[in-house]
This record gives C-alpha cells, structure tokens and sequence, in this order.
C-alpha cells in the first residue's frame, strides 16, 4: 500500500489544504475529492470512443503512462499531463482542464462513485507526454476509421 500512500500524498499536495483532502477521502462515502487541475498537471479528457484506444496504444509503446481517469458511463477519459498543456492544446473535441479548473479525483487506492482510475498515478508524479498523446490518439483514431470503413 506504500504507492497508494505516495499517490495519495502527490494527489493532495494540490489542494489548498493537503490535510483536509485525505481527510475526505478517508471518511466521505463518495471517496472523491474535488482538486485544482493546472498545478501539478492538466488533464485531457477525450470521448470514451477515442479515449480507450488511445489508452490501449500507449500502454503499447510505454512501461507506464501517467495516471488515466474514466468516468463509470465510458463517457470520458482523462489523460494526466504536464500543466500548461490544456492552454497549448488545440484538438477538437478534446476537453481540457487547466489552470482555474477543478476535477473530481478519486482515492488512488480504492474504488469511488462515478470516476475511477484506468491507470492510478505512480506517486512519482509521472505524465503523459502530450507530443505522444496526440500521435497514440492520431493512431487510435486512424484504427477507428478503418474499423467503420471496413464494417460498411
């Protein structure tokens, strides 16, 4: 449980108040917290139809990506990335939180209503390369069209 300890730890040093973080997420039934993006990273959320493809490359071509929100619909997936990069980033379709943005976070460690981890952060603070992010989602999305090409 130590990485889940350090994933907590690196999580909550966000929060304008750390302590109070873990706390919620000890003790409130939903295990989430509410935390600012733009600090320690930015997120990428894409569609769950690209998201999960892109995720299946880049587990292809990494030890370990960095940490990969999914809400419990498959509606969305967020990509943890350097901060800065939501107000670089110009796909389209692509949301973005950053600098004066919140997200709902679970607890590295345990199951929470309504998102939960496809891939828990390290505690080392690992990101994804939004360089390649943008060529795993250029690929998933190129598998995608072949897919309806070939089903018509």
């Amino acid at each position: 449980m130590t990485g889940a300890k350090t994933a907590v730890e690196w999580l909550a040093s966000v929060a304008p108040d750390p302590e109070a973080c873990r706390w919620e997420w000890e003790r409130n039934p939903l295990g989430v917290a509410l935390l600012p993006a733009g600090r320690a990273w930015d997120v990428l959320i894409l569609p769950g139809e690209l998201g999960y493809p892109t995720l299946d490359v880049l587990t292809r071509i990494l030890d370990r990506p960095g940490p990969v929100l999914a809400d419990f619909g498959d509606h969305r997936v967020g990509f943890f990335v350097p901060p800065g990069t939501a107000a670089r980033w110009l796909g389209t379709g692509i949301r973005t939180a950053g600098a004066g943005t919140w997200i709902v976070v679970p607890h590295p460690g345990r199951a929470a209503r309504g998102v939960r981890w496809l891939m828990p952060p390290d505690g080392a603070g690992t990101l994804t390369d939004p360089a390649l992010l943008e060529l795993a989602m250029h690929e998933a999305a190129a598998g995608l069209a072949g897919k309806r090409d070939g089903d018509g």
